[in-house]
């Protein structure tokens, strides 16, 4: 297997678990991986949010840890890249509106290049416009989005990952173990024991 070069586009309060749990596994396979902010430049850093579910009608919200980027976002080629991860938490809700994050989202479906997001990253796949006809699963709240912009919301558990071609999505951070496993084999990576 060839090392993958990834690119991970984040926003400030992206989720805690969903940022840094891909982060360090790719890297742990021998990926590299390139986390980018708008607006930021490597060094800086993002706040993260720890999303939990204690029983309420939605998850609860707790401070992260600050995550540092360690690339940049600005005048970076993203036909460079052969992997997109997509974070969840409150930043894709921002980073959709953005038109250079758009253009890069579209780059990876245009170009049928692996695309992995999670939880709230559907609301940037929606934004983006690259889920019709696409099967995708999100945080519950973000089922509607999904469906308006064409998709078939994926309603799997809460510890489960869906692929639809290029595309591996799941609902939230309890699902790592099966979203980073689909994803990884999108990627052609093979680990052996």
């Amino acid at each position: 297997m060839a090392a993958k070069k990834i690119l991970m586009i984040c926003g400030d309060y992206c989720e805690d678990y969903e940022t840094m749990v891909p982060f360090q596994a790719l890297l742990a396979v021998g990926h590299t991986v390139h986390a980018v902010c708008p607006d930021k430049k490597a060094g800086d850093a993002i706040k993260t949010a720890i999303h939990d579910f204690e029983g309420a009608q939605t998850y609860s919200e707790k401070p992260g840890h600050n995550f540092t980027l360690n690339a940049t976002f600005a005048g970076l080629d993203v036909a460079s890249y052969d992997a997109l991860v997509i974070p969840g938490g409150r930043g894709p809700e921002y980073l959709r509106t953005y038109p250079a994050v758009i253009s890069a989202v579209k780059h990876f479906f245009e170009a049928n290049k692996p695309v992995a997001a999670v939880c709230h990253g559907a609301q940037l796949l929606a934004g983006a416009g690259v889920l019709k006809g696409r099967t995708c699963s999100a945080y519950p709240a973000c089922r509607a989005e999904v469906e308006i912009a064409g998709g078939t919301y994926a309603e799997i558990a809460i510890d489960a990952a869906v692929t639809d071609g290029n595309l591996v999505s799941a609902p939230a951070w309890p699902a790592h173990p099966a979203w980073i496993a689909q994803f990884l084999a999108l990627l052609g990576t093979r680990i052996s024991l």
